[in-house]
């Protein structure tokens, strides 16, 4: 974390200074606002949190409840989550009170007494392989409080505006604030009255059942299946061995997913009810508690749980939906897309491949940092449409995997011919839960893949994967990717030629053009503005740290920003492995040691890969998806 370069901070350098619209922010939601954000999920307190970032630009949320939500239902935090939270700030303190999924291990019918279940499996979980953030239990509520947190202490101050609930919308061909939307009070001395705002845009974040999604008349598709499941968080004694340990249990009785919580002693439990009748018209979802847990004993037959309290429960049919579009524009309507849907509003399934909540959050914040530029002038309006084109494909994605892991949990013994295949499909399928397999196609906001090979371990159109470096101001190792922060800045990373600092080099003759007035830095960064404002440039160095002679490097890699003009010491790095390391990241990541550049979208995903002689092709990159600023 860099702090004190605007003078010295002695409080909490998370909380940032208020800035534009968060300086004496009304607390009544205005007439007028450039983004109402609708709903306060996972994908709403995301975009809420990276637009506090765009100061300048009026953004509102409303929640029909009349606080904070206290009772999650999704719990599941994949690896690429945990990165999305360390660019918003709190990976540590969130890993520090989640629960770490280790193992997961994988029950069966004992073949010798097919009543009784045995372990036949137990399997590293697949976080451990893939990154170096862990596969988390923790309830929504509490990631919902964090990134209303950065939200509230963002430079644009955003906090929900509770009690007040969206009732519908009309879009208008013209005028600054195109979308008239129509809310509700639900809570206090207001409760009942209604009123009309208007907004430029609006992001329906409003769940399943969203009005939303209703009044710009998009249609889920897919449908139910007739397979009921009971869900339960609970605290209990009992004589299973893995109750701390994350299982699939197959037996005769039916099926369990079991969860262990955070805390040390809560559980979740999703609980195979069976096949659903036809004319069955939703009853199964009345089926009592107790019935739940009853057939929850009788699967883990010869062991038993002895259920202290039901902290949450409930009974549902498992769904698979994706709404036909992402936004209220069908093609070739030739104008930008006013209204968006995210998370459940989009896409639904089940919970057990834990992913509900962590897709919703990569809409969130692929939404964000794009309305952000198009709002603050950086981005033509036509950036928004790659919104739909991009997050649409994942949802299908994930519809698909969930309904085959859904299917395979849902097996009877007699169906299954290896005792190893459910473990084999959870690790082999290991990237896609993780969060690691999107990748966005060609777009404005993505390059092709002309040099690819340059850098072939950061793929175009996937998030970019860390790797350590050190740090050559002071040595220290640290993960190249983690310096990004959600502030909405593109990062672009010269890998350097094998010519130490100082040399004549390609990277010196890279450095001064991108230093120059014919730069993408001078082309888009508004004038007045830090140089670094909209770009984040760094170097890394094939060298040791200890031989890189930082006051030999480019003066573009030490810039000097903020009202006092300090110097940013921390955009230069060094490839050298560490002590725990045997690679550098020009072996880890493919990259050329003849020297590339890597540039990365606000969201962390790759939209570049070009050689250090590539100038013009840098500058025109950025020229389709920024707008000059000078």
């Amino acid at each position: 974390m860099q702090f004190h370069h605007h003078g010295y901070v002695s409080g909490d350098p998370r909380v940032q200074d208020a800035a534009g619209t968060g300086v004496d922010r009304p607390a009544e939601l205005p007439d007028e606002m450039d983004v109402l954000i609708v709903g306060s999920g996972p994908a709403g307190m995301l975009l809420a949190a990276q637009m506090s970032q765009f100061p300048g630009v009026t953004t509102r949320m409303i929640e029909r409840r009349d606080g904070r939500l206290v009772l999650g239902q999704a719990d599941g935090i994949q690896p690429r989550s945990v990165e999305t939270f360390q660019a918003f700030g709190f990976a540590e303190r969130i890993i520090a009170e989640a629960y770490n999924i280790g193992w997961m291990n994988f029950w069966g019918p004992d073949p010798a007494q097919p009543e009784n279940i045995v372990r036949t499996a137990r399997t590293e979980d697949y976080a451990f392989k893939i990154s170096e953030f862990p596969h988390l239990i923790v309830n929504q509520a509490r990631v919902l409080d964090y990134f209303a947190e950065a939200a509230a202490h963002g430079p644009g101050r955003i906090v929900p505006d509770y009690g007040i609930e969206f009732v519908g919308l009309t879009i208008h061909d013209a005028g600054e604030y195109p979308v008239e939307v129509r809310v509700r009070h639900t809570a206090g001395e207001r409760a009942g009255q209604e009123r009309t705002v208007r907004a430029k845009y609006v992001a329906g974040c409003d769940g399943a059942r969203s009005g939303v999604r209703e009044a710009i008349g998009r249609k889920h598709l897919g449908g139910i299946s007739a397979h009921a499941w009971g869900v339960m968080d609970v605290l209990v004694n009992t004589d299973f061995p893995d109750w701390r340990t994350k299982c699939a249990i197959n037996a005769e009785a039916g099926n369990i997913l079991h969860i262990p919580r955070e805390g040390g002693y809560l559980s979740r439990m999703y609980i195979d009810l069976g096949e659903v009748a036809d004319d069955d018209d939703h009853r199964v979802r009345q089926t009592p508690i107790e019935e739940v847990i009853r057939k929850a004993n009788a699967i883990l037959h010869p062991y038993s749980i002895d259920v202290k309290q039901v902290a949450w429960h409930s009974v549902y049919e498992v769904g698979h939906r994706v709404t036909d579009k992402f936004d209220d524009v069908d093609v070739d309507q030739g104008h930008a897309p006013r209204v968006f849907l995210t998370g459940d509003a989009c896409h639904t399934h089940s919970a057990k491949a834990g992913q509900g909540m962590n897709v919703s959050m990569q809409d969130g914040f692929n939404l964000g940092w794009k309305l952000g530029h198009v709002l603050t002038g950086l981005s033509p309006a036509s950036l928004l449409e790659t919104y739909s084109a991009e997050r649409q494909p994942v949802a299908q994605q994930l519809i698909d995997f969930d309904r085959e892991w859904s299917s395979l949990m849902a097996r009877k013994p007699e169906e299954i011919s290896d005792p190893q295949e459910l473990a084999t499909f959870y690790l082999g399928t290991a990237e896609f839960p993780s969060g690691f397999m999107t990748q966005y196609g060609p777009s404005m906001a993505v390059g092709d893949a002309a040099h690819q090979g340059l850098a072939s371990g950061f793929p175009l159109g996937k998030r970019f994967k860390s790797s350590e470096v050190v740090r050559v101001c002071d040595g220290n190792p640290v993960h190249l990717g983690h310096h990004a922060t959600a502030d909405g800045r593109w990062r672009i990373y010269a890998f350097a030629d094998a010519a130490a600092a100082g040399a004549a080099s390609t990277l010196s003759q890279w450095a001064e053009f991108v230093a120059s007035d014919a730069s993408p830095l001078a082309r888009f960064t508004p004038e007045g503005a830090d140089v670094d404002a909209v770009f984040d440039v760094k170097v890394v160095y094939q060298q040791p740290h200890e031989d890189v002679d930082i006051m030999a490097v480019p003066k573009l890699f030490l810039p000097q920003t903020g009202p006092l003009g300090l110097i940013d010491w921390e955009k230069v790095y060094a490839a050298a492995p560490s002590a725990w390391t045997s690679t550098d990241i020009f072996d880890e990541r493919g990259l050329s040691r003849d020297g590339v550049v890597v540039v990365v979208r606000p969201d962390q995903y790759v939209a570049a890969v070009l050689p250090l002689t590539a100038h013009d092709e840098l500058t025109d990159f950025f020229a389709g998806t920024l707008l000059p600023q000078r």
